[in-house]
């Protein structure tokens, strides 16, 4: 017997919220997710994400973590065989809130310098 597939809820541009966005994006772990998608020029598997922000995330939490970019509008995913694959929605969220990505994506790449730089 063939397993069916729950299929995989995506939201249309004209109800992803601001207030969606930040909220997936207030968890360090889903920042730092979202930051390598979006800066990413292919699609990104779940695994590649087990090790983020100098700890490893279980899988359960990784895949709510991944239901939360998505659900928020930010990222799509599609599944390969056994792995899920993401990518960024930008340039649709772009056409919705222009420049807003752009400024939390160097505004994020900002913080991260600046850690580093107090780390040293």
């Amino acid at each position: 017997m063939k397993e069916i597939m729950k299929p995989i809820f995506h939201p249309p541009l004209d109800v992803i919220t601001l207030e969606g966005i930040f909220h997936a994006l207030s968890d360090p772990a889903r920042a730092a997710i979202f930051a390598n998608i979006a800066f990413s020029e292919c699609s990104q598997s779940c695994t590649a994400f087990s090790q983020i922000i100098d700890r490893t995330i279980p899988k359960s939490t990784l895949s709510q973590h991944f239901k939360a970019l998505r659900e928020a509008g930010l990222i799509r995913s599609e599944r390969r065989g056994v792995e899920m694959h993401n990518v960024s929605r930008c340039p649709e969220i772009e056409q919705r809130f222009p420049g807003l990505i752009p400024s939390i994506l160097t505004n994020y790449k900002k913080q991260l310098q600046e850690k580093a730089l107090a780390a040293n």
